[in-house]
């Protein structure tokens, strides 16, 4: 125990002399500038008694004589090792076979010190500091390498080098200061150089600047003025147009009232005419009251003639003397003014002209009784007639127009034979009754009827038996449906082309149409789904009208009317589609998509598609697409194809576009463009006017107010093509 106990204290003696000797030892001699610099200013910074951060702490057993680095310890800012502490009783390490007490210091090895801490060993190794010089040499008895400026031959020349004294380290540092200075003063010459020179190019940049602004500024203002003056004259063009305008609606009013006045004259003459046919028929009528009083007063003077020559040749005794006054009898009152011979009084507010009697509002409860067989029309519209009797047009057999709307008339009040003895009758107008059933026994002269706004329920099969001429049938407003009409009733009509049938209860189609109808009125129904033999008798449609009812497209046959050949317009308004519907007719001229929610138009949707591609003939002429949803995502660049030289009108207003569709400066023969009340911002400059299409345009009339454009920013050249600024409406719009 003695014995270890002397071994420690040697080892410990041996650590404290090595301590000094290495503190007692300066820096090299020959070391490089950069060196200097670096290791220089360590010095100054640093004194001899500073302590320097240490690296990883090995942790050793004492029994096991095992080596761990404590991952914790690592980048702590522990201090260099200076221990001198005398051993303890307690807690001791035991180290390569050597005991050692509680807070022992050792130097296993050279750059490293270890302690004995309750038992365990903790040993902290010198770490290095990094090097920028070339050349670098280990001293004897150092840890760590130092900077030289020799190349040495051999290790043993540096360990002949004296050190160098204190005072020459001094003037070292003094002269590293001094270079240092020197160079800080060379740096802050050069950024005061670099400082002024940045400073003199800011200044020619803000020169420039300011020049290029005030020639931005410049350019600016001559645009603005230019703008100006092109609004200056166009507003001069359109208080021209204005006063243009104003003009002709004068004169047009003139006309008008030209017109009217004329009218009014023609009326007056007519009624003077009348007048005047009315007093020569009371003439007349006076003039044959008057000769047959004449004869009558003859026959009288006679029969009193007679009578004295009678008494005078019987001689009487009681005779009157001849010189006697005779009293004249007194005087009837003057008979009312009647008709012609064979002709019954007319009842008041009737006025006759030529073939044409009209009683119209003129508070009639029934048909009066009239005997004109020259009559041809009979107006009796607007009164509160019920009932037609048998006889009522006895006396007026070659009547060929009879107008009873705005009547109180009612199916059981129109006898079966009340029109029977009309053979010439042509038109029979029925508005605004109380009918049920179609009149029976109609002539089959009969080429126009109409029975709009009643009470009509059902059509029977044998309702318009051989009404072969009739041409134009309307029966609108009633209570139809296509479970009351029966699908052979439109069978006799072989000549109808003219079918009106709105504002009724149809909810398809109804079945069995005429062959040869041309134009067909559906609007204000209920009808949801066009079957594909909807129309297919009738070969000859050119006009079908389905407004206000519930379609969408996909209800809509694509053979519905695809094959038709003589359809040229549609109307769809007003119905439930989202987007224009495909499979339309070659031949479609005039589609009316007005008032849905259309949100798209299809590619090639005016394109037919047949035997490959190829456009509608002759095209689509009128397309009006007004108060929809339509947004330009929902135009595709070829939605408009197979319509670019046909289009002539183009009603986009209303919707949800924010700029100008593609492909409206294609369309070559388009005269009628509307756009206003969109949301249109950004109007490119060739959105209408083509820039490689020279010639002008035929639009008349473009209508774009009501938007979010700026006017101020539209260039000159967007409406090159067009013929006249005037036709361009631009105010008002939504932004100030």
């Amino acid at each position: 125990m003695k014995a270890r106990t002397l071994l420690v204290l040697v080892l410990l003696a041996n650590l404290s002399f090595a301590f000094a000797q290495d503190e007692s030892n300066p820096p090299a001699t020959g070391k490089k500038r950069g060196q200097k610099r670096g290791r220089g200013r360590q010095l100054k910074q640093r004194p001899s008694d500073t302590p320097v951060l240490l690296g990883n702490v090995p942790v050793v057993k004492g029994e096991d004589d095992l080596t761990i680095f404590i991952d914790s310890y690592k980048g702590v800012n522990e201090f260099e090792s200076n221990y001198n502490v005398v051993p303890g009783k307690k807690g001791q390490c035991t180290f390569g076979g050597i005991t050692m007490f509680n807070n022992a210091v050792w130097s296993p090895k050279p750059c490293v010190t270890c302690l004995c801490s309750n038992g365990n060993i903790a040993c902290d190794e010198m770490k290095c500091l990094p090097l920028s010089c070339p050349i670098r040499v280990k001293p004897a008895g150092e840890c760590c390498p130092i900077c030289s400026d020799i190349e040495p031959n051999d290790p043993s020349v540096l360990e002949s080098v004296p050190p160098k004294s204190q005072e020459e380290i001094e003037q070292l540092l003094q002269q590293e200061e001094e270079e240092l200075q020197e160079e800080e003063e060379e740096r802050l010459r050069k950024r005061d150089e670099q400082r002024k020179r940045r400073r003199k190019e800011k200044k020619q940049l803000q020169e420039e600047r300011q020049k290029q602004l005030f020639e931005e500024r410049r350019r600016e203002e001559e645009e603005i003025r230019s703008r100006m003056e092109e609004e200056e004259e166009k507003q001069r063009e359109e208080e021209e147009r204005r006063k243009e305008e104003d003009k002709v609606r004068r004169k047009q009013e003139e006309e008008e009232g030209e017109k009217r006045q004329q009218q009014k004259e023609s009326r007056q003459e007519e009624e003077r005419k009348r007048e005047a046919e009315r007093r020569i028929l009371e003439r007349e009528q006076r003039e044959r009251e008057r000769i047959m009083e004449e004869e009558e007063d003859e026959e009288a003077e006679e029969k009193e003639v007679e009578q004295e020559e009678d008494d005078f040749l019987r001689g009487d005794v009681f005779r009157m003397p001849n010189n006697l006054p005779i009293p004249p009898p007194p005087s009837p009152p003057p008979p009312p003014p009647a008709a012609p011979e064979g002709i019954p009084p007319l009842p008041p507010g009737c006025v006759i002209s030529d073939i044409t009697l009209s009683c119209s509002n003129a508070k009639l409860t029934s048909i009066p009784p009239l005997v004109d067989p020259h009559l041809k029309r009979l107006n009796l519209e607007g009164n509160s007639i019920t009932t037609i009797p048998a006889a009522a047009f006895n006396g007026i057999p070659n009547l060929e127009w009879i107008d009873l709307g705005k009547n109180k008339i009612t199916s059981a009040g129109i006898d079966p034979q009340a029109f029977t003895n009309l053979k010439r009758l042509t038109r029979l107008y029925m508005d605004a009754n109380m009918l049920a059933q179609i009149p029976q026994a109609l002539p089959p002269t009969l080429e126009e009827l109409k029975i709009n706004e009643n009470v009509l329920q059902i059509i029977d099969e044998d309702n318009f038996q051989d009404l072969n001429n009739l041409v134009t049938l309307e029966l609108e407003g009633n209570i139809l449906s296509e479970g009351t009409v029966n699908p052979s009733a439109f069978k006799p009509l072989t000549s109808l082309s003219y079918l009106r049938l709105g504002r009724n209860h149809f909810r398809t189609v109804p079945q069995g149409l005429p062959e040869l109808l041309e134009e067909l009125y559906l609007e204000n129904n209920l009808i949801e789904e066009i079957s594909e033999a909807a129309f297919n008798n009738s070969r000859k449609l050119n006009i079908i009208s389905l407004r206000h009812n519930k379609l969408d497209e996909s209800r809509l046959a694509p053979q519905a009317w695809i094959n038709h050949e003589n359809l040229e317009s549609i109307d769809l308004s007003h119905n439930q589609l989202f987007h224009v519907p495909s499979f339309l007719p070659k031949s479609l001229l005039h589609l009316v998509l007005v008032g849905n929610p259309i949100e798209r138009i299809p590619g090639f949707v005016f394109a037919h598609w047949s035997l490959g591609l190829s456009t509608m003939e002759p095209g689509i002429e009128y397309l009006y697409l007004s108060f929809n949803k339509l947004s330009n995502d929902g135009i595709d660049p070829v939605s408009f194809f197979g319509a670019f030289h046909s289009l002539i009108e183009l009603f986009l207003d209303h919707n949800e576009l924010t700029a100008v569709p593609l492909g409206i400066n294609e369309m070559k023969s388009l005269r009628f463009l509307r756009l206003n009340d969109n949301k249109i911002r950004n109007f490119e400059e060739h959105s209408i006017c083509d820039a490689f299409n020279t010639d002008d345009s035929k639009i008349v009339a473009l209508r774009l107010e009501n938007n979010y454009i700026d006017t101020r920013k539209i260039s000159h050249t967007a409406f090159s093509c067009v013929r006249s600024y005037s036709s361009v409406v631009l105010k008002p719009q939504k932004i100030k």
